[in-house]
């Protein structure tokens, strides 16, 4: 079946399967920043932006995502330019491994996209669903803050 997909900012038309999850064709198709986790929703490794709103792709048909606007981790910033979130998780060492880190940035954005001054529970709620085995979260929580104050033009 065929989908009419937005993937950071580029229309795309891809053919799939009914029963594809919205992972699996991100990955066919070259999206290797979407991690595959648990394949159960649990980890948050394969989470991405769906029209705004932080998605597990491992439990999201490729189907489902037909007409709707996608985001991945390369969709929000570059090598040269990284968003305010990539640099935050770099300054306060809230990346190790890396593999966490996508859906961790993703699920963030998420957050400050609709509030911009998030408390540090509600940062805490916001990154729940993502699991690390790295860090312990607090560098991560503290890195969501920093980007809170730096998209805001703060110190």
């Amino acid at each position: 079946m065929g989908i009419e997909i937005t993937i950071n900012g580029e229309k795309k038309v891809w053919d799939t399967k009914p029963s594809e999850t919205l992972l699996d064709a991100l990955r066919n198709h070259g999206y290797k920043s979407v991690k595959r986790g648990c394949d159960e929703g649990h980890c948050g490794a394969c989470t991405v932006l769906v029209d705004g709103k932080a998605i597990k792709s491992c439990v999201m048909l490729a189907g489902q995502a037909h007409k709707r606007n996608i985001v991945t981790i390369e969709g929000i910033g570059t090598i040269d330019e990284p968003h305010p979130l990539q640099k935050a998780f770099v300054h306060t060492g809230g990346v190790q491994c890396g593999y966490c880190v996508p859906g961790m940035i993703l699920s963030a954005k998420a957050l400050l996209d609709e509030n911009p001054v998030p408390t540090e529970e509600e940062i805490k709620t916001a990154l729940d669903g993502n699991l690390c085995r790295c860090t312990g979260y607090v560098k991560q929580v503290e890195a969501v803050g920093l980007a809170s104050k730096m998209m805001r033009g703060e110190n």
